[in-house]
């Protein structure tokens, strides 16, 4: 799934290098959607072209976007029974985990997810949790420090187990939820836009709400979700930053750190 910023780089850099090695008849490249920017007063950004300026919509975008493009159809029809769903900030998500699919089978649910411990309370992960009776994550921005910081009577965190962005589901648990209205998160981002004057403003700081759903948000949907904890060192080489903690530097030593071990 790309954006429509990176639609054409994506496709061009996947042409360049031959697909690496996958037929190319058998990679499907679709759009996420898209929702309005808003300025603090609640009004629209309009864009060059006069028109009002959108941003992806969260990677819970995925499930209707995969029903819109047609993608979803032409998986049932090939037979498909469960489908991965992974994300491009992770280098060492595992792609096809077949121990995450024999317990989700084993066990007899629609959705499984892979896990890390927190490396500490204040890591920049969303975290796994039951509300209401369904299973839940919560994005590390709407986790209230002081939950944050709670141990059980292990000395182990409360809200310690991190979702990696490693989910499968069974095909019948993404036709569910792709006609689903998940909530909406709000960040606030700095963005241009055309003033009333005709003229584009480029703002120093954040200064409009772009508004995402988050993939895990489907979860709540369900009464059991199937959780299998990884190791940080195996599992989880994050991309979130340009430099330092969690940068492509880092992510790339750790790449290379589990293949020597292999």
């Amino acid at each position: 799934m790309t954006s429509r910023e990176n639609h054409e780089d994506t496709v061009a850099f996947l042409e360049k290098n031959n697909y690496f090695g996958y037929d190319k008849k058998s990679v499907v490249i679709f759009t996420q959607s898209e929702l309005p920017l808003v300025d603090v007063e609640g009004k629209l950004l309009i864009n060059k072209d006069k028109k009002i300026k959108e941003a992806s919509d969260g990677n819970g975008g995925t499930y209707s976007s995969l029903r819109k493009s047609g993608c979803l159809a032409d998986m049932k029809e090939k037979g498909i029974k469960w489908i991965f769903i992974g994300s491009v900030d992770n280098a060492l998500l595992k792609m096809v985990d077949i121990t995450l699919l024999g317990m989700a089978m084993k066990q007899g649910v629609q959705i499984a997810s892979k896990s890390v411990v927190k490396a500490n309370p204040n890591e920049r992960v969303g975290v796994f949790c039951r509300m209401n009776g369904h299973p839940k994550v919560i994005e590390y921005t709407e986790l209230p420090p002081k939950m944050a910081q709670e141990v059980d009577e292990n000395g182990e965190l409360k809200y310690g187990e991190s979702h990696i962005m490693c989910n499968l589901y069974t095909i019948d648990a993404i036709e569910k939820v792709s006609t689903e209205h998940l909530m909406y998160h709000s960040a606030f981002k700095k963005n241009s836009y055309i003033d009333e004057n005709g003229k584009e403003v480029i703002p120093e700081e954040p200064n409009s709400y772009k508004f995402e759903s988050f993939i895990f948000d489907a979860f709540e949907f369900f009464d059991d979700i199937a959780i299998l904890r990884g190791s940080r060192e195996d599992d989880f080489a994050p991309v979130k930053n340009k430099e330092g903690v969690d940068s492509p530097k880092t992510a790339k030593e750790l790449y290379e750190k589990y293949w020597q071990r292999q």
